[in-house]
């Protein structure tokens, strides 16, 4: 790989972090703050309702104590909703509950506020978003061993 190449890549990473962090939380007092562990955890059972706690620990990389913790934080704070699986009466699935869509709406307009006038225009704002989405599919697919479209890797 170029240095050039190494460099723009860097700045990438390094500019991702930086934005992350000027992102606030709402200062709604119905917002139910979350540590960024916690919103992480959140993000992912709102993509995937439904899912297992196994997956949820492996896509937000926390192992399975840490990750135990932190659910039963957010469901003693009625955020997520622990439904026994029909086909495995062990196993439990996920989702999120009517305060945590509330809160992820609170969280969406106060990110529309922060972010709005910044890029207004809706073609450039799709690149970015394809651009990231594609950047965390495929960092998700190297780290399980499979391509971005789910087939095992070699």
């Amino acid at each position: 790989m170029s240095d050039v190449k190494a460099a723009s890549l860097h700045e990438l990473a390094d500019l991702v972090f930086a934005v992350g962090r000027q992102l606030r939380p709402p200062t709604d007092p119905a917002f139910e703050p979350c540590t960024p562990i916690e919103i992480s955890v959140m993000r992912f059972i709102h993509h995937h309702p439904g899912t297992s706690a196994r997956a949820a620990s492996e896509a937000t990389l926390l192992p399975s104590s840490n990750f135990s913790r932190v659910l039963r934080g957010l469901e003693k704070r009625g955020l997520v909703d622990r439904v026994v699986d029909d086909r495995n009466a062990r196993g439990v699935r996920l989702y999120p509950t009517d305060k945590a869509r509330q809160n992820h709406q609170i969280l969406r307009d106060n990110w529309d506020r922060t972010l709005r006038g910044i890029i207004d225009d809706p073609a450039t704002i799709e690149i970015v978003n394809a651009t990231l989405r594609r950047i965390e599919d495929e960092l998700i697919a190297r780290r399980s061993g499979t391509d971005a479209d789910g087939a095992q890797s070699d």
